[in-house]
This record gives structure tokens, C-alpha cells and sequence, in this order.
């Protein structure tokens, strides 16, 4: 279920402990547990270790140690997942910028994935499988139905990871970039939103290479970043925007309510209590916390700012086969801005 997923599409020679090393971390960046974790990786030990008395390799790279470490890091790191985002949208854009020159033939795209990911707190795989039917131009409202993974064989699209679909909102500042997206990939609904340069799909591994991404992110001080560390961005800003914890766990597709408490520790947490002090009494729903006043933050500013240079930019069309979507579709999450707050749910 994991190893395969992850590592059966290589060949045995091209397996090196740096490439488990990545695995284990993708791995432990899923949120599975530590014995999950652990079992897997006894299952790719016993697997290699074949190998080994096959002659095929000489050594067996699954043997690591500091697997503890690693889980322990990540989860120090999940623990504070705002310490991982990017500060503002220019910050966002620079760096896009730069990993597209470095990139060959400089692609646009590129740098439009990196800033569609930050910006709509998804995966690199989310983004990948992003089709043109998912976007809703008159709401503005993206559903992720699906995630490009890799497989045996290659890349292959499958069902989001919780397993059920969700919308997410597109933010003012990068509509101009997702229309011109939409415009460019063709009236095909199953046509993918972001391509490479020749058409073909994204990963992590592809995005890394294309744009030298370890490099470029050393050079200003974000070498802790990684490819879904993009996410931590996303969330990061709409836990500033959105009001309720809920509506941020809709947006997200968490699992567990604490990890997105973790985003925005101030806001309100709909629990529910037993009421004895009535008759009949039953479980009733806490209010929500009142808004703070613009004049008691007079200092904060809009984390989301327009977007410099994010107009047209032309991508190869692709018509890439229609994928089943069995996924149930989520509340209404359309925002409104609210002063220099940020957005909340609209009014129905």
C-alpha cells in the first residue's frame, strides 16, 4: 500500500538511501503514525534485502538509521506548522520568480504552480490533477477531486487523501492567473490546469529537478522549505482569514480538528457541551467569539497582497483522459472580504 506506490515504478539499482530518505519523510509528512511508518519500512528492508542475496545490489540502502530523528523533527515541525510559512505574497511571488529563471527555457509555469499551491494550501500532487472542471470561474471556488501520485509505471491520478472532495476558495489575487490558466488549457473540462513544458504531468520529484528547487531555496534562507511545505503557506493565511475552525478544517481536509487548531490557536473550537442547568436541557453549541475591531489592530496588514506580474501566460494544451469522481462535494465556501481582515463565510 505504501511501498509500492512510492518506490515500485524504480528499478532495484536505482533505489539509494537517499531516495528511501525521502520516501520515509513523504511518508511521515502523510501523518501516518510512528508503527505504520516502521512496519513499512521492515517490509522495504526484507524486499532490498532479496536484492542484496540476489547480487542484483551490494548493499541494502533500507537498513537506516535515525528514522526516530526524522519523526521526531517532523513532528517538532508540525507542532509550529506556521513557522513554515512564507511571511507575505511578494515573498511568494520573488521566490516563484527565481525558480522559474532557474529553471531551462525559464517556463512560467512553473512559478504559477508554486504560487496556485501556496495560495490554495494544496499539494504539489492536488495541483497536478487539478482539471479544468474543477475550477468554477462564477463562484471562484476550486473543487480538489483527485491527486497525481507516482505508481508503477508512472504517474496515475487517484482520489484525494481523505478520500472525499472539497472546495476551496481562489483569492482575488490570483484569479487573473487561474482564468488565463482556464483559457489557455482549452474548453476540455478534463483538460489539466498545469502541465510541464511539453504537456506532460507534475510531481515533487519533477518540480524539484526542473527548477533546481534545493538550490534556489537555499540562496534567501528558506532551505527548511520543501515542495508541501507550500501547503503550510495556504493554511497559514486562510487560518488568518476564516473565522471559524471548521470552516479552516473544510478548506484543509484534516482528519483530526487539533491539527488544524495547530494553524490558528485563537480560533473558536465548536465543541459541544451538556447543559444541566435546564430542564430538558440538551447539547447546545458554545457562540462563536466576537471579531476583534479594525481599531484594536491598527498595525495588521493583509497577508494576501496582488499578485506582481501574474498576467497571462500561455501553456501547452493537454487532453489528458477523464477521471471518475465518485467524491461528495463540501458547504458553500464562498469568502468576502472583510476590511484588512481577511475573508469570512458570506452570508446565505
Amino acid at each position: 500500500m505504501r511501498v509500492v506506490p512510492a518506490l515500485g515504478h524504480l528499478a532495484v539499482r536505482m533505489i539509494t538511501n537517499g531516495v528511501v530518505d525521502r520516501t520515509v519523510q513523504n511518508w511521515i509528512a502523510d501523518e501516518h503514525s510512528r508503527s505504520t511508518v516502521k512496519n513499512t519500512i521492515a517490509v522495504l528492508v526484507r524486499v532490498m534485502e532479496q536484492a542484496v542475496r540476489d547480487g542484483i545490489i551490494k548493499v541494502n540502502p533500507a537498513r537506516m538509521t535515525g528514522s526516530q530523528k526524522l519523526y521526531k523533527q517532523a513532528e517538532d515541525e508540525l507542532l509550529d506548522p506556521r513557522a513554515l510559512a512564507l511571511p507575505d505574497l511578494e515573498t511568494l511571488v520573488v521566490l516563484a520568480d527565481a525558480l522559474v529563471a532557474a529553471s531551462h527555457d525559464q517556463y512560467r509555469g512553473w512559478g504559477d504552480v508554486v504560487v496556485f499551491a501556496a495560495c490554495t494550501a494544496a499539494r504539489i500532487g492536488e495541483v497536478s490533477g487539478c482539471r479544468v472542471g474543477d475550477i468554477d470561474t462564477t463562484q471562484w471556488i476550486r473543487t480538489v477531486r483527485r491527486q497525481t501520485t507516482p505508481a508503477p509505471g508512472g504517474l496515475t491520478d487517484k482520489g484525494t487523501k481523505g478520500k472525499r472532495a472539497r472546495k476551496v476558495p481562489i483569492v482575488e489575487e490570483i484569479r487573473p492567473l487561474v482564468a488565463q490558466r482556464v483559457l489557455s488549457a482549452g474548453p476540455n473540462p478534463d483538460a489539466r490546469l498545469f502541465t510541464g513544458p511539453r504537456g506532460g504531468r507534475i510531481s515533487t520529484a519533477v518540480l524539484r529537478d526542473a527548477t533546481h528547487w534545493d538550490d534556489v531555496v537555499t540562496k534567501p534562507g528558506y532551505e527548511h522549505l520543501r515542495r508541501h511545505d507550500l501547503r503550510h503557506t495556504g493554511l497559514t493565511w486562510f487560518a488568518d482569514a476564516v473565522v471559524q475552525v471548521h470552516v479552516l478544517r473544510r478548506i484543509a481536509g484534516h482528519g483530526s480538528l487539533t491539527t488544524t487548531q495547530r494553524y490558528h490557536p485563537a480560533l473558536p473550537t465548536p465543541r459541544r457541551t451538556q447543559d444541566h442547568g435546564r430542564r430538558g436541557g440538551g447539547l447546545r453549541t458554545p457562540q462563536r467569539a466576537p471579531r476583534t475591531s479594525l481599531a484594536a489592530e491598527p498595525d495588521r496588514r493583509d497577508p494576501l497582497t496582488p499578485v506582481k506580474g501574474a498576467g497571462p501566460h500561455l501553456v501547452p494544451k493537454n487532453d489528458q483522459g477523464p477521471v471518475s469522481d465518485t467524491s461528495e462535494t463540501g458547504p458553500d465556501l464562498r469568502l468576502s472580504r472583510v476590511g484588512t481582515t481577511g475573508f469570512e463565510p458570506a452570508t446565505p
